[in-house]
């Protein structure tokens, strides 16, 4: 099964919470003090939202959760074979789980996520303090970083926050 992916960051968890609950008209899945998860069968997609937003609010990025490492290895094959720039973080902690994944961006500069849960973890990223995260990628200020470690297809440079730990 693929699952689609979505993650807003909020300034107000508990509000943001009430609200995304009587709409989809049922409790978060996972539920911490920075980040809210809502796995939905109908319809299909993990919503999660959290207040890891560094200073911007909206929509952070896009996914396609999948349940099989061979459907994760064809959607990376295919953004090979279209020559989209990728992002191949392998196996990784963010957002309260372990995951394998790897990133691609769009156009627009949207970062898209094609991940695989292997697990939960207590913390939203290993190695980080917990409330403390950021993310990879992420549009970036004139100044910072560029990301390009794992890199292959076309090099558009994908901004990333500086000292970035590839979390979701």
């Amino acid at each position: 099964m693929k699952r689609f992916h979505v993650h807003v960051h909020v300034d107000d968890l508990d509000r943001n919470v009430s609200f995304y609950s009587a709409m989809f008209g049922a409790q978060p899945a996972r539920l911490e003090v920075d980040y809210a998860k809502w796995m939905l069968d109908e319809p299909a997609v993990n919503f999660a939202i959290s207040t890891r937003g560094h200073g911007r609010l909206g929509v952070d990025h896009l996914g396609i959760q999948v349940d099989s490492e061979d459907d994760l290895s064809a959607m990376k094959a295919r953004a090979e074979t279209a020559d989209m720039t990728l992002i191949d973080q392998g196996a990784t902690s963010c957002c309260y789980a372990r995951s394998d994944k790897h990133w691609i961006v769009d156009p627009q500069g949207l970062p898209w996520e094609h991940f695989r849960t292997l697990g939960n973890i207590p913390v939203f990223s290993e190695g980080e303090p917990a409330v403390a995260a950021t993310k990879l990628p992420e549009v970036a200020a004139p100044n910072s970083a560029r990301c390009t470690p794992n890199m292959s297809g076309k090099p558009v440079g994908i901004p990333v926050k500086a000292g970035s730990t590839g979390c979701c």
